[in-house]
């Protein structure tokens, strides 16, 4: 894919964000309204585009880069959950803070943005990495994920009620509950049907791909109405936000690529995991942090910041990178 190709692409994510940002400022969406699309694109739209990608015909990746696939996923998530204590320390964040920059730096945007982006702007082969990322994601969050988020004095005095202390104990329970999601079970299933090279008939797949093509622009146009309702400006003035987004979300990336391109990975895995790199921060560590009553302000800061911003990192980084590697 030319760099000409990549460009237009990612202007034309630009302008679905902009839809959006648009929308919001102009009152045709609501905060329920907002909430209900969120559900949809999450429960149904992206599950489906994972499954549509699969079924294109346009991979031609084979088992072993499947396998590829997975080590190199469990490496990336190792790598960061290595980079989520340091992260911190270096940009010497308030101890009662460290954990939310903890998740910021392990838990990033690899599905609601990243599998979208993938699909619109990489070559075929690498949504097949995507997929795996996003598996390793689902199955680290309720596990790791909320054993950091969990280390918050408002979680420990709301564990002090015998309530929470019963909650408590069926947490592994819930845990795996929450890994059992459409987004888990549609990407499982989409690498068991690129496994076994199985072959829906037309009309499944055909539905799946009608449902997966809204993905693209429910996700982006959500992302602006995002964006419309933050305090954007008062949060680009932290500069400890500047430091994460220059060490995470452009340093990170462009490391993770060029060791890879030395190691002569295909083309194909590099981008994939080079984009997986450099979404911005997610959502799920904030709604799981506003469930247990803490104080969202540092993540939904991040979030909006990033995704901002990524919209501009992303497109440079991929850019550049695509130039090289294709």
């Amino acid at each position: 894919m030319s760099l000409s190709v990549i460009l237009q692409q990612m202007g034309v994510i630009c302008i679905l964000v902009a839809i959006g940002f648009y929308l919001e400022k102009r009152g045709s969406v609501d905060a329920l309204t907002s909430k209900q699309i969120s559900a949809i694109v999450v429960d149904v739209c992206n599950p489906a585009l994972i499954l549509a990608s699969i079924l294109s015909g346009r991979l031609t990746a084979s088992h072993r880069d499947l396998l590829t696939a997975a080590a190199l996923g469990a490496g990336f998530y190792a790598l960061l959950v290595g980079l989520g204590f340091l992260m911190p320390h270096i940009l010497r964040v308030p101890r009662d803070k460290r954990r939310f920059y903890n998740l910021m730096t392990v838990y990033t945007n690899t599905g609601f943005l990243g599998i979208p982006v993938a699909r619109a702007v990489l070559p075929d082969n690498a949504i097949l990495y995507v997929i795996v990322i996003n598996v390793f994601y689902s199955l680290l969050f309720y596990t790791h994920g909320l054993a950091i988020l969990g280390n918050g004095p408002a979680d420990r005095e709301a564990s002090d009620t015998p309530d929470n202390k019963k909650d408590a104990k069926q947490s592994p329970l819930r845990a795996l509950k929450n890994v059992i999601n459409p987004g888990t079970i549609m990407a499982i299933v989409s690498l068991a049907v690129f496994w076994f090279r199985l072959t829906p008939p037309p009309i499944i797949s055909n539905t799946v791909q009608y449902v997966g093509n809204a993905t693209v622009f429910l996700s982006m146009a959500l992302l602006g109405i995002n964006i419309a309702r933050s305090h954007l400006l008062t949060y680009l003035r932290d500069a400890r936000i500047w430091c994460y987004i220059g060490l995470r979300l452009v340093l990170l990336p462009i490391g993770i690529a060029v060791v890879m391109h030395r190691m002569s990975f295909d083309p194909s895995a590099t981008l994939g995991m080079c984009l997986m790199a450099a979404v911005p921060v997610g959502n799920l560590p904030m709604i799981q942090a506003e469930k247990i009553g803490e104080d969202t302000s540092v993540l939904s800061s991040a979030i909006a910041v990033t995704t901002a911003v990524s919209m501009i990192t992303i497109t440079v980084i991929i850019s550049v990178m695509t130039s090289l590697l294709l």
